[in-house]
């Protein structure tokens, strides 16, 4: 049986999500990617490999350096699995505005 990483565990970690910041810009090597960070390469590397597995990122070789890229397909699918859950949070929260208003405009 084949283990997946699971996608909303590796978008949690920050450094991940700068990773996906970065590249969703530009295509970029592990060691300009690397250079943004204060962490080892190999860290950077490990990250990266987690994103990749996840199909979060792409890779593309041009001669002898590997390009990472945002899937922009794959954080489409996390969106619209995200999408209905913002709207119900979002329908709260001006309810609960709305709760506030009546509260302070009584007292």
């Amino acid at each position: 049986m084949e283990l997946r990483r699971d996608v909303f565990q590796a978008i949690a970690d920050p450094t991940r999500r700068m990773i996906i910041t970065l590249v969703a810009l530009q295509a970029m090597t592990p060691g300009a990617i690397a250079a943004k960070f204060n962490s080892s390469r190999q860290t950077i590397s490990k990250h990266i490999q987690i994103l990749t597995e996840c199909e979060l990122l792409g890779q593309e070789q041009s001669g002898r350096e590997i390009y990472y890229y945002l899937n922009a397909s794959k954080m489409k699918e996390i969106a619209e699995f995200v999408e209905p859950f913002r709207k119900l949070w979002d329908d709260r929260f001006n309810k609960l505005e709305s709760v506030m208003k009546n509260y302070t405009n009584k007292n």
